[in-house]
């Protein structure tokens, strides 16, 4: 089965990966809506895609499209992904899912009650680097896990910056951009769910009308893991890496906290350092490998709306600790 898609946003993200990945996991791109029929007709052509819209109403009601990829900005997703379901087909949507716990729950529903595929495109734990770390601790290759850290400050690009650094309304703000993923990502590695959490957030000149460019904190997860972060727009000079240390020994990752197949993992103990093996496979089509998978009813998708709502929670815990001085307790309501 060939799974056609409509695309919910003529977005950067789609046409430099996503587009792509579809396109490698066996799908086809069929439509694209943009809320101006000028830009849409323009990105199709550009994109090669046959069919452009200008209402997702009317691309829901495609029956020539099996599922939606949303990557719209973040206050848009709830009615997007709900009108999408409710219209028979599964969603792929971009992180966070939803500007609210309560938004993001009735997004899940409507899925479930759909019989429709609601995933999130959280594409770090699909880098065969996080892969190799979770399966090394998962074995015991570090002993009992202890600590971790995540360094994501980055420099966001002039064509990225818009909406992300000007409009709260939109959920911008680095937090809701790239703490979400550390979140995730965290999960994934380490096989626990972060309980709780507090932070400094930073205006360091990009952001506007009182958004955040920077933030650093520290999560506590389940099991008493403690998880130090640092996300910026802001920093043009730094690597990314994420750390874990264990009472047998240390994960070293370095350059993996990236849309690119890229990085290394050493894993360093008392026999001395080996770097794990890793692979050079594009995040985004494993990803979508898994979503047609799910979309046949062969598993999962790599990351659910119950991920989704995980990573959601625990940015707007980090928000409000962020705000407050204070320690919050991260509440899914799952």
């Amino acid at each position: 089965m060939t799974v056609r898609w409509g695309l919910i946003g003529a977005s950067t993200i789609a046409r430099e990966w996503v587009i792509g990945a579809i396109r490698a996991a066996g799908g086809e791109v069929v439509s694209v809506m943009s809320s101006s029929p000028e830009r849409a007709r323009a990105y199709a052509a550009e994109n090669g895609i046959g069919r452009s819209v200008s209402q997702v109403s009317e691309l829901v009601s495609d029956p020539q499209i099996d599922a939606v990829y949303i990557s719209t900005t973040n206050e848009l997703h709830r009615d997007q992904a709900i009108a999408a379901a409710r219209a028979g087909k599964h969603v792929l949507c971009e992180k966070p899912l939803a500007m609210s716990l309560d938004d993001a729950h009735a997004m899940a529903k409507a899925a479930k009650d759909a019989g429709v595929v609601l995933a999130t495109n959280h594409h770090l734990r699909n880098a065969s680097t996080h892969i190799a770390m979770r399966d090394a601790i998962a074995s015991g290759k570090i002993g009992k896990p202890l600590a971790a850290r995540v360094f994501h400050a980055v420099y966001l690009p002039p064509h990225l910056q818009g909406w992300r650094i000007e409009k709260p309304a939109a959920g911008g703000g680095v937090i809701l951009d790239i703490t979400v993923h550390d979140a995730d990502t965290l999960r994934f590695v380490l096989g626990r769910n972060p309980v709780e959490v507090t932070a400094f957030s930073q205006s360091g000149g990009m952001g506007r009308e009182g958004l955040e460019d920077a933030v650093m904190g520290v999560m506590r997860f389940e099991d008493g893991v403690i998880a130090q972060f640092h996300d910026a727009f802001t920093v043009k000079y730094a690597d990314t890496g994420f750390e874990v240390h264990g009472t047998e020994g240390s994960l070293i990752a370095r350059n993996v906290m990236t849309q690119r197949p890229i990085g290394t993992v050493i894993l360093r103990t008392a026999e001395g350092e080996q770097e794990l093996p890793t692979t050079d496979k594009n995040l985004y089509q494993t990803a979508l490998e898994a979503f047609h998978a799910a979309v046949a009813g062969k598993g999962r998708p790599a990351a659910t709306a119950e991920d989704g709502i995980w990573s959601l929670a625990t940015g707007l815990a980090v928000v409000e600790a962020a705000r407050s001085g204070a320690a919050v307790k991260i509440k899914t309501g799952l």
